[in-house]
């Protein structure tokens, strides 16, 4: 029984098709297949059920699975042990981001990182959906915001403020509001992703949600971003997207008395996976870049 045919079998799990898994590893698809019929031959099983519409596991699979995972797993973590002792960071690394914070901020951050260790194999995915990080077979996710699943370890990576923010244009044409009843009336402009109750702000007596006229939703920063700038409306934005425009005037921030709840740029990997040497020096290293407070806030 080979430790590749395991790997790929475990990377096939994960991904749900030979396909997605031969582009996780690099290798051809005739390639994942025969190392998968070797490994089943060798145990003397089947393993997967094959049809050209899906891939299931077989009742084998699934017992297989847990133990090869966690064959695959420790294996992959001993070669970085043994690489850690000698200082160096090897081997792959994938990581889920979301698009515009991946684009402005994570990208400027890693680049002297990866140059620093060459032998690190970062894969790096920008989707502003919210994947599930074991399932899909990630180390680790990029996120912002509140952490809605209980079964993920968080590392806080730096504070993000959230703020009202609207055109010159726009204000004067429609009034700027000065308390949160005023905004009653104005348009909003949302990011789908967060749901309908995303404008959610503290107070004394728990958090306040408001609900402004529809204008505009969209499931991407920089376009919730180029709307506000528009004149559209009024979005709620952290500071890691408006920071710019706000330096530059060409947005404002809305005083209305409150302020949104505070959230947080984190890491964060299933629960119960050993935390790796890799991913320990990627989460330093985006620590450092960012500061605390971040380097994009304009307060």
């Amino acid at each position: 029984m080979k430790l590749d045919g395991i790997a790929t079998f475990v990377a096939v799990a994960e991904a749900g098709s030979i396909s997605e898994a031969a582009r996780r590893l690099r290798l051809s698809k005739s390639v994942v297949s025969e190392r998968l019929a070797e490994l089943e031959r060798s145990l003397g099983a089947s393993l997967l059920h094959r049809t050209t519409r899906k891939l299931s596991l077989t009742e084998d699979g699934v017992s297989f699975l847990e133990r090869a995972t966690r064959i695959a797993r420790d294996v992959e973590e001993a070669a970085a042990d043994m690489a850690e002792r000698r200082g160096r960071l090897v081997g792959p690394l994938r990581i889920a981001a979301p698009v515009t914070f991946g684009h402005l901020h994570l990208g400027p951050a890693l680049f002297p990182f990866l140059a620093r260790n060459p032998e690190l194999e970062l894969t790096l995915d920008l989707d502003d959906r919210r994947v599930d990080v074991a399932a899909d077979g990630y180390d680790a996710v990029v996120r912002h915001g509140p952490i809605a699943d209980t079964r993920l370890v968080a590392w806080r990576l730096a504070p993000s403020r959230r703020v009202l923010v609207a055109a010159p244009d726009y204000l004067s044409r429609h009034g700027r509001p000065a308390s949160l009843a005023e905004l009653d009336g104005h348009r909003g402009l949302f990011y789908t992703n967060r749901g309908a109750a995303d404008w959610r702000f503290a107070g004394a007596d728990g958090a306040t949600i408001l609900r402004a006229e529809m204008g505009l939703r969209v499931n991407n920063g920089d376009m919730l971003r180029g709307a506000a700038i528009a004149g559209l409306g009024i979005a709620l934005l952290p500071t890691f997207i408006a920071g710019d425009a706000i330096k530059a005037g060409s947005l404002v921030v809305l005083d209305v008395g409150a302020e949104a709840e505070l959230e947080y740029v984190y890491v964060a990997h299933p629960e119960g996976r050993r935390t790796s040497a890799k991913l320990r020096a990627f989460i330093d290293c985006l620590r450092t870049a960012f500061g605390d407070p971040p380097y994009w806030d304009p307060r």
